[in-house]
C-alpha cells in the first residue's frame, strides 16, 4: 500500500515527569502527553517549560509527538497565566494543546492543533460535529462509550481523529461532570484538585434507613484494559490510544507503554500494508512486558462491549498487583503456595484476610518453597496471593529499554573524492565528501569488512545500523581513525536532517456560524470565564448558570453523574431483571456523616447522585 494512503495509529503515553515521558518514548511510544506548570488536570504533575522542551527535543528525533495538557477551567484574572502558557508551548515546539476550557478558542491563538478534552463531553456525534467545525482536530472520547457508539460517530463525524482511552485509573463520573471533591472540600476536580471521593469507603442505605453494604468502595473502579480489542478500536475509526498516569511512577508507564507498542506492532504487522505506526524506531526490550505486574486495581473493560461485568472493585481501591497462587500450607512463621512461583526477598505481596480486608506485607526471606513475610501471616488454606511490589522487575522497565532509528550508508569515489550517503528509516539524507590520497589497500577484499565494521558502532547515537554499500570499484585503503572521524560527521549530518524534516501538525479549521447543540446551559457546562461566556453566546447558547467554581459550593446540588449504577450492582436494574426491589426508595450513599441521594434515569441508563 502507499505509504501517503497508511493510517497512522498512534500509541498515546502519560509524563509525569520529563524521566517518565523519555521512558515512555524509549518504550514505543509515538507521543506523550505532559501537564505544564499551572492549568493542568493534574495538578500535582506539574513540570518546567525547560523539562517540557527537553522533551520535546528527545521526542522528535523519534517523530513522536509531545502535546501539553492546559485542560483545567481558568478564572478571568488567571487570563494571561493561560494566554502566557500556550505561547509558551507552542514556542518551544509543542504538537498540540489538551484543552477543557472552550473560552481559549476565543483567544487569539497560534497555529497549534487544538485537542478537546474527555471533559468536554465528547459523547455524541452532535458536539463533536461542533467540535470540529469550531477548530478542535482531534477529539478525546469519553470513557463510558461502547464500542458501536464510537463507531457511529466515526462514520457521522469524519476530518477529526478520535483518541481513546485504553488503559489505566478510571474516573467513575462523566469527566468533567464531577463536583463531589467541590463540594465536600472546595478543591475541584475541573482545576486539577480533586480528592479522590470515589476511592472512599461509603454505607448504601434504603429510605427506612436498612443498610444494604457497608464501608465498601462503592464508587471504587478498577482499572480499563481494553489491550485485546485494539483491532476493533481501529475498525471503528479510533487511530490515537490512551494510556492514562499523569501520577503514575516510570516504571508503570514503561510495561504499559512496551505492552500496548507489542500489541500494536503485532495488528500493524498483519495489516497487509493498511496501517503503520505514527512514530519511528525499534524498540529493543530486555524484559517481557506484563499488565498484571504493575499496579492495577484488577482489570475491566467498562462499557466497550456494554453493561456485561461488574466495574467496581467495592473490597479494595488499592493495587492488587499479579496473581501469584494460592496458599497450599500455612506454619507459624511462613507459608507455601500450590505452585511455582518466582518471589523474591524484599517484595510486596497481598491478600484479602477472612473479614475480606485487603492486606499486605513485604517478604522477608524466601527459601526454596517456603516464603516468610515480615509481618502477618495469612490466616488460612486456599487464600489467593497477590504480588503488589516487584521492585527488580521495576528496574529492568527502568534500564531494560532502547529504541534506535535505522540507518543505511553508501559509499562512492570518484578521482579520489570520496562521497558518503547517508539515509534513515524516514528517507530522510546527508551526504558529506572529503578528498583522501588514493592508497591502493594490500587486502582490496578486507575494504567492505573495515567500512562495515566502522561504521556499525552507532554507539549512543539514536541509530542503528541497517547497511551499507561500497562501491566495487572502490580499492583504496582509509585509516581507520578517518573511517570514525567520517562517521561521527555523517551521524551528525543525518541527524540534523531528520530533526529539520520533522513533520509539522497542522491546527483545525473553524467554520463560522455554527450553533451549539443545546440552547440554554446549566452549571456542568461549567462557564468559569468572560471568554467561555463569548464563546457560547457567538454560538447561539444561553447561559442559565455558571461554573460551580465561581458559586456558592452550597449550591450544588448533583454532585456526580455517572453510568456505573448502585441498581445494577445489588441486581435489581429494572432493565435487566423483574426481581423485586428488597428495598425501598430512594437509596442513599453515605460518607460519614453526610448521605447523598440516588436518581436513577433508567431510559439513559445513568445514576446521578444529590446531596443532602
Amino acid at each position: 500500500m502507499d505509504q501517503i494512503s497508511q493510517i497512522k495509529l498512534e500509541l498515546l503515553s502519560p509524563a509525569k515527569n520529563l524521566r517518565s515521558g523519555k521512558l515512555a518514548i524509549l518504550s514505543g511510544a509515538d507521543a506523550v502527553y505532559i501537564g505544564g506548570p499551572e492549568l493542568s488536570a493534574r495538578s500535582a504533575a506539574g513540570n518546567s517549560w525547560e523539562d517540557i522542551e527537553e522533551l520535546i527535543k528527545f521526542a522528535h528525533q523519534y517523530y513522536s509527538k509531545v502535546y501539553v495538557a492546559l485542560n483545567t477551567i481558568f478564572y478571568n484574572e488567571e487570563t494571561e497565566i493561560i494566554k502566557g502558557s500556550i505561547e509558551k508551548a507552542y514556542s518551544i515546539g509543542a504538537d498540540a494543546l489538551i484543552i477543557q476550557d472552550t473560552g481559549i478558542l476565543e483567544m487569539h491563538l497560534p497555529p497549534i492543533p487544538v485537542h478537546a478534552s474527555t471533559q468536554c463531553n465528547n459523547s455524541d456525534p452532535e458536539h463533536i460535529r461542533f467540535l470540529r467545525d469550531t477548530g478542535f482536530s482531534r477529539v478525546i472520547l469519553a470513557r463510558e462509550l461502547e464500542i458501536d457508539q464510537i463507531e457511529k460517530i466515526s462514520k457521522k463525524v469524519p476530518g477529526i481523529e478520535m483518541e481513546a482511552f485504553v488503559h489505566g485509573a478510571l474516573c467513575v463520573s462523566f469527566s468533567g461532570r464531577c463536583y463531589f471533591s467541590q463540594y465536600l472540600s472546595g478543591r475541584s476536580a475541573n482545576r486539577g484538585k480533586c480528592m479522590q471521593v470515589c476511592r472512599l469507603p461509603f454505607d448504601l442505605e434504603d429510605s427506612s434507613g436498612k443498610v444494604l453494604a457497608k464501608s465498601k468502595y462503592l464508587l471504587s473502579l478498577k482499572d480499563m484494559n481494553l489491550s485485546g480489542n485494539l483491532d476493533q478500536m481501529i475498525n471503528a475509526g479510533v487511530t490515537s490510544f490512551k494510556i492514562e498516569g499523569r501520577l503514575k511512577d516510570e516504571a508503570y508507564v514503561g510495561n504499559v507503554t512496551a505492552a500496548y507498542s507489542n500489541e500494536i506492532d503485532r495488528i500493524i504487522e498483519n495489516s497487509n500494508g493498511k496501517y503503520t505506526r505514527a512514530s519511528s524506531g525499534k524498540v529493543q526490550l530486555k524484559y517481557e512486558p506484563d499488565l498484571n505486574k504493575t499496579f492495577n486495581r484488577g482489570f475491566t473493560k467498562y462499557f466497550f462491549n456494554g453493561r456485561k461485568e461488574e466495574v467496581i472493585s467495592p473490597d479494595y481501591q488499592k493495587s492488587l498487583g499479579e496473581f501469584i497462587g494460592k496458599i497450599k500450607n500455612i506454619s507459624y512463621d511462613y507459608f507455601t503456595l500450590d505452585r511455582v512461583h518466582d518471589l523474591k526477598n524484599g517484595e510486596g505481596i497481598c491478600w484479602f484476610n477472612k473479614n475480606n480486608k485487603l492486606t499486605g506485607v513485604n517478604i522477608n526471606k524466601v527459601e526454596v518453597e517456603r516464603i516468610y513475610p515480615n509481618k502477618t501471616i495469612p490466616d488460612s488454606e486456599g487464600i489467593e496471593i497477590y504480588r503488589n511490589e516487584n521492585p527488580s522487575f521495576e528496574k529492568a522497565v527502568i534500564n531494560g529499554t532502547e529504541r534506535r532509528i535505522g540507518l543505511s550508508f553508501k559509499v562512492q569515489e570518484k578521482n579520489g573524492v570520496f562521497k558518503i550517503t547517508a539515509t534513515d528509516e524516514d528517507n530522510n539524507q546527508a551526504e558529506i565528501e572529503f578528498n583522501h590520497v588514493k592508497i591502493i589497500a594490500n587486502k582490496p577484499e578486507g575494504l567492505f569488512e573495515n567500512w562495515k565494521k566502522q561504521f556499525s558502532k552507532l554507539g549512543d547515537s539514536i541509530f542503528y545500523f541497517d547497511k551499507i554499500e561500497l562501491d566495487p570499484e572502490n580499492k583504496y585503503f582509509i585509516p581507520l581513525s578517518v573511517l570514525n572521524e567520517k562517521r561521527r560527521e555523517i551521524i551528525s549530518a543525518v541527524l540534523k536532517v531528520r530533526i529539520g524534516s520533522f513533520p509539522v501538525s497542522i491546527a483545525g479549521q473553524k467554520i463560522s456560524g455554527i450553533k451549539y447543540p443545546e440552547k440554554i446551559l446549566d452549571s456542568s457546562f461549567n462557564i468559569s470565564n468572560e471568554y467561555a461566556e463569548r464563546f457560547y453566546k457567538k454560538h447561539g447558547a444561553e447561559i442559565n448558570e455558571f461554573a460551580a467554581e465561581i458559586s456558592d459550593n452550597h449550591s450544588i446540588k448533583r454532585v456526580m453523574t455517572t453510568k456505573h449504577c448502585m441498581k445494577h450492582w445489588l441486581g435489581n436494574c429494572p432493565v435487566d431483571t423483574k426481581k423485586i426491589n428488597s428495598f425501598s426508595e430512594p437509596l442513599y450513599l453515605v460518607l460519614k456523616e453526610k448521605k447523598f441521594r440516588l436518581e436513577f434515569n433508567c431510559k439513559d441508563c445513568i445514576m446521578e447522585i444529590y446531596s443532602e
